[in-house]
């Protein structure tokens, strides 16, 4: 009863919001961003608000706590949210095991992580561990070295050790019988040499594609009272001040690229003209979390009403 009680509130598909990006077919085009179900425990009851996919994580190799409580904030003045979550999360493996029971068939994207405790040097093994753990599992992979809240993982981004990190990953990848789409998510901090470092190592590692953005670290961007923030410490920002910047990184990996590959676009979307502005600059799929937290679960059906309906609520 639940169930149909859900799914006629939520239910809404159409062939116009159809999908084929990096070789898989999405129902619609708004997918749940990581970090809401980071151990795979929601994916059913998330798949009966209508996302064409959920991206669970980020999984890393062994369970590790994260950072200390309280670790995330509400900015209402901003609508945004400051978190330095860290990683938490069960286990690669402990996620296998639910990703094996689960009913529905959404598509599902496994971002995956290094362990806090793992230096650096040993990043690569971390990020191996999980792709072999979830090849058979998940329908695409996201490399994240872009989150702000676990100690130098950034540096990962930096030009010589992602390039290594992702040719070593990918080609782990094709050594499987059918080899997943392998996604980079970045940081939406980076400059525009380094974005096109970004361009050059995706088309050079031959990955699928790139998911855009992660938090930002930018606290010039809130209205909140400066020391009203720094009360609350240290933590990566999402929400509508993320948006503007997003679409951005969204149009420079793009025109820039010449469109040579897919951009997953995420980061601020709280209407149906912030996903539309993403699709515009070259989004060929959008992401939500924090919009959902202040909007409501009903925001997944009416984005997908306003993509159909060419409606800008």
């Amino acid at each position: 009863m639940l169930k149909q009680a859900i799914n006629g509130n939520f239910a809404f598909e159409h062939k116009e919001l159809e999908r084929e990006v990096f070789g898989l077919k999405f129902k619609n085009p708004i997918g749940l961003a990581a970090g809401f179900d980071k151990d795979a425990r929601l994916i059913d009851e998330m798949s009966l608000l209508g996302f064409g996919f959920i991206e669970i994580g980020t999984l890393t190799p062994k369970p590790q706590e994260g950072n200390p409580k309280p670790r995330m904030f509400r900015l209402p003045e901003d609508e945004a949210l400051i978190n330095r979550m860290g990683f938490n999360n069960g286990g690669v493996a402990a996620a296998v095991e639910r990703l094996k029971n689960r009913k529905s068939d959404v598509l599902v994207g496994g971002n995956i992580g290094k362990n806090k405790v793992t230096p650096n040097e040993n990043a690569i093994l971390d990020y191996l561990f999980c792709l072999h753990a979830l090849h058979a599992h998940v329908d695409y992979f996201v490399v994240n070295v872009s989150s702000p809240n676990t100690p130098n993982l950034r540096e990962l981004q930096e030009k010589e050790p992602l390039k290594k990190l992702l040719a070593v990953v990918n080609e782990a990848n094709f050594t499987y019988d059918k080899p997943k789409p392998i996604l980079l998510k970045i940081a939406p901090d980076l400059t525009d040499g380094q974005l096109d470092d970004i361009i050059s190592i995706v088309q050079e590692t031959k990955i699928a594609g790139v998911i855009a953005t992660n938090t930002t670290i930018d606290r010039g961007l809130l209205s909140t009272p400066a020391e009203q923030v720094k009360a609350m410490g240290a933590g990566g920002i999402s929400g509508k001040v993320l948006n503007e910047r997003s679409t951005e990184v969204i149009r420079y990996l793009t025109q820039n690229s010449g469109n040579a590959f897919p951009v997953i676009g995420v980061g601020g979307i709280f209407s149906v003209a912030d996903a539309k502005a993403k699709l515009a600059a070259g989004a060929s799929l959008v992401q939500v979390y924090t919009g959902m937290i202040y909007e409501g679960p009903s925001l997944v059906k009416r984005l997908k009403k306003g993509l159909i309906n060419k409606s800008v609520n």
